[in-house]
């Protein structure tokens, strides 16, 4: 089966010569019908006229360039815009992973009748703690038993087509696809020291932004289809609370003689907070509505394209 693989590619100036000689090696042993498509995002080593000056060389290999750092989601996004195969894979330009693995894995899509297979590391990789933290909170909040979230993918591309990647949400492809109904699995894969470079995903400042994003599309999996539920039952209680530390400050005042301002303040607090709260509500079902609307339009091209096929 025709395979696609994107390759986001920041700062790899010294690793682009090794990644296109073995891409090179590995479809000529293998006689598959692959092809390449690597995205420079916003490099500033010369990683784009490293590619400039080498791609002339392959077949079956495309380069494109961000002008500024857009990261890896919407690097992936560029590449799958000018992708032409059936399935696609993500695979970073380090050359930490092999193709033969990927092979293996589109082996799976092809067998299992899976549609996205994610890569499982095996082997020493720097934050190994903080990952392994990272992907128990993924499959405890999503209730999926993919081992690991940040590895190689190979998908059909209909999954990345279909998923609302913003900016560093390529973390969260699996968790998507199996929100709209995709078939997922994982392959264990071997991950080899990095040849070149450093790890550009280094600081406490990527920890948060994973931590934050995971609440996010956490909530927006959970309650886009019911934003209601999540901002009524907010509004419900705040009300309820309001009421209860009314008739507490009205009891004070009438029976006690005492009155207390800060209790007055709080009632006022919790029931304009509790319409704010069912306002938020009524404002997300209205931007629900309308997702659905794009959504459904979507998935019903995509089906007929395949019952067309």
């Amino acid at each position: 089966m025709r395979l696609s693989i994107l390759v986001p590619a920041k700062d790899e100036r010294d690793n682009i010569r090794p990644l296109l000689d073995y891409f090179k090696g590995f479809v000529e042993r293998r006689h598959v019908d692959w092809e390449m498509i690597i995205v420079d995002d916003g490099s500033t080593d010369g990683t784009y006229e490293e590619l400039k000056r080498l791609v002339p060389e392959y077949r079956n290999v495309k380069y494109f360039r961000h002008r500024r750092n857009l990261g890896v989601t919407h690097a992936l996004k560029t590449a799958l815009k000018h992708s032409e195969a059936p399935l696609v894979a993500f695979f970073p330009a380090d050359l930490q992973f092999t193709l033969e693995d990927v092979e293996r894995m589109v082996s799976r899509i092809e067998t299992d009748g899976l549609d996205l297979v994610a890569g499982w590391k095996l082997g020493k990789y720097e934050k190994k703690v903080v990952s392994s933290i990272y992907n128990f909170l993924v499959r405890m909040l999503f209730g999926i038993k993919i081992h690991d979230m940040n590895s190689i993918k190979v998908m059909r591309r209909e999954v990345l087509e279909l998923l609302p990647l913003r900016k560093d949400w390529h973390r969260y492809i699996i968790p998507w696809a199996k929100e709209l109904g995709f078939r997922v699995g994982e392959e264990r894969v071997i991950l080899r020291p990095r040849m070149h470079g450093v790890s550009k995903y280094r600081g406490v400042g990527r920890v948060l932004v994973g931590v934050f994003d995971l609440i996010s599309v956490k909530f927006l999996i959970t309650f886009r289809r019911k934003p209601m539920f999540f901002f009524g039952g907010l509004g419900l209680a705040s009300l309820v609370l309001g009421v209860l530390a009314g008739v507490v400050a009205l009891y004070l005042r009438i029976f006690k003689h005492f009155g207390y301002r800060p209790l007055l303040y709080l009632v006022m607090f919790l029931l304009i907070s509790g319409l704010i709260f069912f306002l938020m509500g009524f404002l997300g079902e209205l931007v629900s509505g309308l997702y659905d609307i794009v959504e459904g339009e979507s998935l019903l091209d995509y089906e007929e394209d395949e019952g067309d096929s």
